[in-house]
């Protein structure tokens, strides 16, 4: 079982390896499936349940405006939460709880409503190497389970990202990982190469689910030796941490994310959005400009972890999970499937403190069951053996 070797919870950066790094990684009426939280009961007094010298403090998850004591502040203190996404190269974490691409947006624009120095990560909006105006509207549409987007991608272009949210970025101590997107292998690697020493850029995402202009309109995700030419050819082009975000848009997902660990990704996002469709109003055309869009929130929850758990099962680098993150209960959930770190996304819209506030609940539910990290958490759910792909385990058998 490949999962367990994977896994690093905190390694020492100063090592002879680490060393060797260069760089110091720094519309429709929809009743919403997202709730947004009550603020007049969530306060920066609010506690989970934790339990000291066998005394209940609070219930977890239910708001009580009490302050930790010193002792049990610092027994929370203790419990380590810090991962290591990329340890050749430099890239750890304070804690797994990061925030996906296009829902906060390049860090800043959260900046008075949350400490985002307190987040795991930060993924920023995809990037591309020229800018992008996007797609037409409606961009945007509320589904039973979550959401619809069809942004297109809309961005200023690589140069002016270096320019103008570099410098910031380079003054926080959260990594921030840039999603970059392209329209030919060319393209992404033009954008790694840009990005390769930019002060405050920690590492690369590969958003591969992005036509191919030289394939006929061919995602990259959905085929395997797309996929893995591209990564190749970026990791070639950089030495930044590299991460590479899977589509579930396929039948089989694990042979794709074999190819990627060997054409040497350093870990695995999994998933990006599913295809989807909504209808207008008066049901006369798709009610997206752009007709297709993707699905996010909890209705992908479940396709979320069966992909984590079909490619924990394969590759031995890290998996980190996104797919209707929250609560707890979903990050744990990812973690039992083999991820060792979460994106939230479409929940930030509601409830923008969610990362911040899943960080401090997982602290606290690790001290409630006497661990002193949550690394016994990761990959307890999966088979002793890799088992067959959900694609021949799923159709019905009488």
């Amino acid at each position: 079982m490949k999962t367990k070797k994977r896994v690093v919870i905190s390694a020492d950066v100063r090592s002879p390896k680490a060393a060797r790094v260069k760089r110091t990684p720094t519309v429709r009426t929809i009743k919403s499936a997202i709730v947004p939280v009550d603020r007049t009961t969530r306060s920066g007094n609010v506690r989970p349940r934790v339990e000291i010298g066998g005394a209940a403090v609070a219930d977890l998850g239910a708001p009580v405006a009490v302050r930790p004591s010193l002792a049990e502040r610092e027994a929370l203190d203790r419990i380590d939460l810090s991962v290591e996404l990329a340890p050749q190269r430099g890239l750890r974490l304070l804690n797994p709880i990061m925030v996906a691409s296009g829902t906060f947006g390049y860090g800043v624009e959260y900046g008075e409503v949350v400490d985002v120095q307190r987040i795991g990560a930060i993924c920023c909006k995809g990037t591309t190497l020229r800018p992008r105006a996007g797609n037409q509207p409606p961009r945007v549409t509320e589904t039973p389970g979550g959401m619809l987007n069809s942004i297109g991608l809309q961005n200023p272009g690589v140069d002016a990202v270096i320019e103008k949210y570099g410098p910031v970025w380079q003054g926080w101590k959260v990594p921030v990982i840039v999603n970059v997107a392209g329209e030919s292998i060319d393209d992404y690697v033009e954008v790694a190469r840009r990005l390769d020493g930019v002060p405050g850029v920690a590492g690369i995402e590969l958003n591969i689910s992005c036509p191919n202009v030289g394939k006929g309109g061919l995602q990259f995700a959905i085929d395997r030796d797309a996929a893995r030419a591209v990564t190749a050819a970026v990791r070639r082009a950089t030495d930044l941490p590299l991460l590479v975000k899977l589509s579930p848009n396929v039948a089989d997902v694990r042979p794709i994310a074999k190819a990627i660990e060997e054409a040497g990704a350093d870990a695995i996002t999994a998933i990006n959005t599913l295809s989807g469709l909504a209808v207008s109003p008066d049901r006369t055309r798709a009610f997206l400009g752009n007709t297709y869009g993707g699905l996010s929130g909890p209705a992908i929850k479940p396709v979320a972890l069966r992909i984590v758990y079909e490619v924990a099962q394969v590759v031995s680098i890290p998996i980190v999970a996104i797919g209707g993150v929250t609560n707890l209960g979903d990050v744990l959930d990812f973690f039992a499937c083999g991820a060792i770190a979460v994106q939230v996304g479409t929940a930030i819209f509601a409830d923008p403190e969610l990362p911040v506030r899943l960080g401090e609940e997982l602290r606290a539910e690790c001290l409630r069951r006497g661990l002193a990290s949550y690394g016994p958490l990761v990959g307890t759910a999966l088979p002793k053996r890799a088992g067959a792909s959900s694609a021949k385990g799923a159709e019905y058998r009488p």
